[in-house]
């Protein structure tokens, strides 16, 4: 959830790219998976690291560490405060079950943008 002192960061079109946090008399960078971007910068740094992130990231492939241990490739389906849903990457096939996993927000550390050692895995039981 987002908490009371997180402040909305709008690019120019209106879209939310994240939220700036006071700390002290500096601010910390939140993105829109509630992932802290930094350490503590300036107010117009900050807004800058927002602008430079944009919203891009949302559509790049993660991995997602199951609860049996096991990583599976996702992408991200949805994103808000309310939480973070990943859907098993299927590689645009047709007719394949579609897999959902709802995760928290801010998103939990199972989720990871893919390295790029693991670009050409196939997730288990592809």
């Amino acid at each position: 959830m987002v908490a009371d002192d997180w402040i909305e960061h709008r690019r120019g079109d209106r879209e939310l790219v994240g939220w700036i946090v006071p700390r002290g008399e500096d601010f910390v960078v939140r993105d829109l998976l509630g992932r802290q971007r930094g350490g503590p910068v300036d107010w117009l740094t900050a807004e800058e690291t927002l602008e430079e992130l944009g919203i891009g990231y949302l559509a790049d492939i993660y991995m997602l560490t199951l609860d049996d241990g096991r990583d599976l490739r996702v992408r991200i389906a949805e994103v808000s405060p309310a939480g973070v849903t990943v859907k098993k990457d299927d590689f645009g096939a047709v007719g394949v079950p579609q897999l959902y996993y709802s995760l928290g927000f801010p998103a939990p550390p199972t989720l990871r943008p893919i390295r790029a050692d693991e670009a050409g895995v196939l997730s288990p039981d592809f």
